[in-house]
């Protein structure tokens, strides 16, 4: 027989899905949906050894950073890669269940995995950053963020506004920028290359939406876009002898 098709949630990236248990967002997969989604070879023989039990793609100012956990529950392992790099390894571990804080991101945030023991031998995992689950963190983000994708002279650029401070990043870099007021507004310039930047900032004359952030590119808007977490966990099944 041939090799089973792919599994669409890990193919639509910025859409929630849920799986055999959990919230939207937060989705414990089955293990054949990581073996034959869009993740890489890699990914699914780490799956098979039965140690890879959780991916998730986290959406910061400074990037998309990924976060791999391996458990292994014979021996209690626990390792962790953020962005391929090893940030935490724990060989031996008697205690099966309890969590795992670390650090993602050029601004130092928060992490913590949680490992939970959901009945006999399978064990949930779940991500919290800043002391949020990752779905309230990036709902709560989406609100203090504004993100545009675009692509110039053939580089694909993420351009992030931190609307609190009003520091803006471009794929993992703070960028300089000037700031003037405007008779409708504000606006903050800076410069992508030989291309000038500009992000508006106009009230939108209405309470709850507030301010509206517009980027121009050498004065063509670009389309705002919304980012969604990306979970893939298993819901790992393991006997020990």
């Amino acid at each position: 027989m041939g090799e089973p098709s792919p599994r669409r949630c890990l193919n639509d990236l910025l859409v929630p899905s849920t799986g055999q248990s959990g919230t939207a967002g937060e989705a414990v997969s089955c293990r054949r949906c990581v073996l034959y989604g869009s993740g890489s070879r890699d990914l699914a023989e780490r799956t098979m050894s039965g140690d890879l039990v959780g991916v998730w793609e986290v959406a910061l100012s400074d990037g998309i950073h990924r976060i791999e956990f391996e458990h292994g529950t014979t021996t209690g392992k626990r390792v962790i890669c953020v962005d391929g790099k090893e940030v935490l390894r724990r060989d031996w571990m008697f205690k099966l269940v309890g969590k795992e804080s670390f650090n993602v991101g050029s601004s130092d945030t928060k992490a913590t995995i949680n490992i939970d023991a959901v009945s006999g031998f399978a064990y949930e995992y779940t991500l919290e950053i800043n002391g949020k689950s990752l779905k309230k963190y990036m709902e709560n983000r989406s609100k203090v963020t504004s993100t545009w994708l675009l692509n110039l002279d053939g580089v694909d650029c993420r351009v992030v506004l931190e609307k609190d401070t009003m520091d803006i990043w471009c794929n993992g870099q703070k960028m300089e920028t000037a700031g003037e007021f405007v008779d409708d507004g504000t606006e903050t310039h800076f410069t992508l290359g030989d291309h000038d930047c500009c992000i508006k900032a106009v009230s939108s004359g209405r309470r709850r939406d507030g301010i509206i952030h517009t980027l121009l590119v050498d004065g063509t808007e670009i389309l705002l876009i919304t980012e969604l977490p990306l979970a893939v966990s298993m819901l790992a099944v393991k006997f020990r002898f």
